[in-house]
């Protein structure tokens, strides 16, 4: 009999790479400082309120895997491909809708806005509450008579009343304070993903195919290989070369999650389950499902060669506003979890309806 091969598979060659790239995460954040925080003791901060109401507030393929021998799913292999109709916006809120994100805000729930000079006013909303925070930190820093907070929304209400709305009027006034304020427009609404994430997405966008090659013979990813992982992330990523508005979002393909049916007459115990493909927004999380995933898998399954894809969110929101091939109404948004101490695998994602009943309201005050 042969004896079974000693070399690391295809699966395991890609986790250590992505393991690889965490290394290479964990050096760079520890020094990193977001670059709209920089120099912002000298911000001018101003509270924003609608004028009509209380304000508030590439197509990727698989990077890896995906072998060409493999077969095509059924329809496809026939000649016959399923279109599915566009989604319109009540559902791409609804899509979006259980996701948090996080801004600085005053007292009364109205939105900070910073003025790094004077010709510019900006609006943050954060995927990661340890970012918000940091801001709300530094703007404390320098206006100590400010009462601010930190708050959460929903991005589903906020995507095209803010994000991707026109440019509407706001009234900036003092924090707290009493006054009308001053009308104004050209508010830039940016929206910032967490910084381990945008990096992980540039560097598995350049990861150079020799690091590969070397994981897979067992070498080890040095301090001074993440280093030059990192260098040639910053520098040479097509993608994603923004801190803002550039929103990585990882999926495995093979990758599947079941859902129970709704409520009401399909919510019997003859329903089938709904089968959906989980997109998420960090890439840490998204590792850590696969690996539980193959942990509880059968033999045939731990072999598996995941294929890796990576989208930016406005791509996904567009591709979902037209007809597709996709059925993108069988996608679930991953909201990010933080890793627990004991890494990835000891990483529990919270319920939908947790992650909702920490938003504070629709929008950034009373829309």
């Amino acid at each position: 009999k042969s004896k079974k091969s000693s070399l690391p598979t295809r699966s395991t060659t890609i986790m250590r790479t992505l393991a690889a790239i965490f290394v290479a995460l964990t050096a760079y954040v520890a020094g990193a400082v977001p670059a709209f925080s920089r120099g912002s003791s000298g911000l001018d901060v101003s509270a924003a309120a609608k004028s009509s109401s209380a304000f508030g507030v590439s197509r990727g393929g698989g990077l890896f895997g995906g072998k060409a021998g493999e077969k095509e799913d059924s329809a496809v292999a026939d000649g016959e491909r399923t279109v599915y109709p566009a989604m319109s916006q009540e559902e791409i809120e609804e899509w979006l809708g259980h996701i948090p994100v996080f801004a600085v805000t005053d007292s009364k729930g109205s939105g900070v806005v910073l003025r790094p000079d004077n010709d510019t006013s900006v609006f943050y909303f954060f995927m990661s509450p340890q970012m918000a925070n940091a801001t709300l930190q530094t703007l404390k820093a320098s206006n100590e008579d400010m009462d601010l907070q930190i708050s959460a929304f929903s991005l589903g209400k906020i995507w095209y009343k803010m994000l991707e709305g026109a440019d509407s009027e706001v009234k900036l006034r003092r924090p707290d304070s009493e006054d009308e304020g001053v009308t104004s427009k050209g508010v830039q609404y940016r929206l910032v993903p967490d910084t381990r994430d945008l990096m992980g997405a540039r560097m598995l966008l350049t990861m150079d195919p020799a690091d590969g090659e070397r994981l897979k013979a067992g070498e080890e990813f040095t301090v001074e290989d993440a280093q030059k992982a990192v260098q040639k992330a910053m520098s040479d990523s097509p993608k994603f070369k923004q801190s803002y508005n550039e929103i990585p979002v990882f999926m495995i393909q093979q990758m599947r999650l079941q859902k129970q049916p709704g409520e009401g007459a399909d919510a019997t115990p003859e329903a089938e389950l709904v089968t959906m493909l989980p997109m998420y927004f960090s890439l840490q999380n998204m590792v850590s499902t696969w690996q539980q995933f193959l942990g509880q898998a059968g033999a045939d399954v731990k072999d598996v060669e995941p294929a890796i894809n990576l989208l930016e969110l406005h791509e996904v929101v567009e591709l979902m506003s037209k007809e597709s091939e996709i059925d993108f109404r069988n996608t679930l948004l991953i909201p990010p979890v933080p890793m627990s101490p004991g890494g990835p695998e000891a990483t529990a994602a919270s319920t939908e309806e947790e992650q909702i009943s920490q938003m504070g309201g629709e929008t950034l005050g009373d829309l």
